[in-house]
C-alpha cells in the first residue's frame, strides 16, 4: 500500500508542468512592455495625423494664395452648380464609401475564410488561438495602415489646395468682381447684320488682348465663404480619396485573396474599385465644381499614396510567419543505402574475436 502510494504521488509530481524560470518571466513582461509602448507610439502618430487633418479641413492655418484671372475667362466662367450637398455625389456618400468598402473587404477577406475552418476544419482545439489569431493581427495592421494613408490623402490634398489657391470652373459667378473698377472692357456688341442694312459690313478691329488681374486686385462682392471655397480645387480630394480606396482595396483583392476558381474573378473584382474614382472624377467636372487638371492629379495623388503603402509597408499583403500560408512540409530525406551483404558479412569476420583455448 505504501509504495503504491508513493508511485501514485511520483507520477502526479512528474505530470505537473514545471515552474517557468526567472529569465522567461522576465522576458514576458519586457516583451510586454515593448508591445505596449509600440502601441502608444502608433496610436499617437495617428492621433497627430487626424490632428493635422482636422486643422486643413475646418480652419484655415494660413492664408491661402490668391493668384489673378483674365478678365471674363471662359474657363472660369460656368455657371454656379450650388452647395457640395446638391451634388449627385455629395460629400457624406463619398467619405463614407471611401471609408467604408475598403474595411468590408478586408474583413471580408481576413475573417470569414479562415475563421470558417478554424471550428469546422482538421484543426485541433489546442491550436485554435494561433491558427485564428493571425488574421485578426492582420486586419488590424492593415486597417490602421489603410486609415493612415486615408488621412495622409486628404492632408495632401487640402495642403496642395491651400498652396496652389486654383479656382473653381464657377469662380467667376460667385466672385462677381467689378469689372469697371479693375479696368477690364465691356464685352463688345455683336456687330450689325450687313445684309439688313444694305451695304458691306466694316472690317472688324483687331480684339484687344485680355487683361490680367493680378493677385490682390479683384475685388469679389460675393459671399467669401463660396468664394473661398472656389479657390480650393486643385487637386480634387473626392478624387484622390477615391482612387486612395479603390487602389488599396484593388491591390488588396489581387495580392491577398487566395483560393481556386475562375481566373476572372480578382482581375474583375479589382476593376470595379477602380472605376468610381474615374467616374466620380467625370461628375465633378460634369457639374463644373473641378477641371480635368484637378481631377487627374487627384486620382495620381491617391493612387500613389495607395501604392506606396501596400507594396513598402504591408509588404504586399503577404505574411509568412505569421500562418497566412499552408504550413510547409518537411523536405523528403533520402532513403539509407543498404551494404551489400558479401560487405556485411567481410566486415564482420574482420572484427570477429575468438576466445582463447585453454
Amino acid at each position: 500500500m505504501l509504495g503504491g502510494a508513493q508511485k501514485g504521488a511520483g507520477l502526479a509530481a512528474s505530470n505537473q508542468e514545471p515552474p517557468l524560470p526567472p529569465l522567461c518571466r522576465e522576458g514576458s513582461v519586457a516583451t510586454m512592455a515593448a508591445v505596449s509602448a509600440f502601441c502608444f507610439l502608433e496610436a499617437l502618430i495617428l492621433g497627430s495625423v487626424f490632428a493635422l487633418w482636422y486643422l486643413l479641413e475646418f480652419s484655415e492655418p494660413f492664408p491661402g494664395a490668391l493668384p489673378g484671372f483674365f478678365c471674363r475667362d471662359p474657363s472660369f466662367a460656368r455657371p454656379y452648380p450650388g452647395p457640395p450637398a446638391a451634388s449627385r455625389a455629395p460629400p457624406a456618400l463619398v467619405y463614407g464609401l471611401v471609408t467604408a468598402v475598403p474595411a468590408l473587404t478586408m474583413v471580408l477577406g481576413e475573417l470569414l475564410g479562415p475563421l470558417g475552418r478554424c471550428r469546422g476544419g482538421p484543426t485541433p482545439p489546442s491550436l485554435w488561438g494561433r491558427s485564428c489569431g493571425a488574421p485578426l493581427r492582420r486586419l488590424l495592421r492593415y486597417l490602421e495602415v489603410f486609415s493612415f494613408g486615408l488621412l495622409a490623402t486628404a492632408i495632401f490634398a487640402l495642403a496642395g489646395q491651400v498652396t496652389t489657391g486654383a479656382p473653381a470652373p464657377h469662380f467667376l459667378s460667385v466672385c462677381r468682381p467689378n469689372y469697371s473698377a479693375l479696368g477690364c472692357s465691356a464685352a463688345p456688341p455683336p456687330p450689325p447684320a450687313a445684309a439688313a442694312l444694305g451695304c458691306s459690313a466694316p472690317p472688324a478691329p483687331p480684339a484687344a488682348p485680355p487683361r490680367f488681374v493680378p493677385a490682390g486686385a479683384a475685388l469679389c462682392a460675393g459671399e467669401p465663404p463660396l468664394v473661398a471655397a472656389a479657390r480650393r480645387t486643385f487637386p480634387c480630394k473626392e478624387a484622390a480619396l477615391g482612387a486612395y480606396a479603390g487602389a488599396y482595396a484593388g491591390l488588396y483583392v489581387t495580392l491577398a485573396w487566395r483560393g481556386a476558381g475562375s481566373r476572372l474573378a480578382k482581375p474583375a473584382a479589382a476593376l470595379c474599385f477602380a472605376a468610381p474614382p474615374f467616374l466620380l472624377g467625370a461628375l465633378r467636372v460634369a457639374e463644373h465644381r473641378n477641371h480635368w487638371g484637378d481631377v487627374a492629379a487627384g486620382l495620381v495623388c491617391g493612387a500613389g499614396i495607395a501604392a506606396f503603402l501596400v507594396l513598402c509597408v504591408v509588404g504586399s499583403f503577404q505574411s509568412p510567419g505569421e500562418g497566412g500560408g499552408a504550413p510547409r512540409a518537411p523536405p523528403e530525406l533520402p532513403p539509407p543505402q543498404q551494404r551489400p551483404l558479401e560487405e556485411i558479412s567481410v566486415t564482420q569476420g574482420h572484427h570477429l574475436d575468438f576466445p582463447a583455448v585453454t
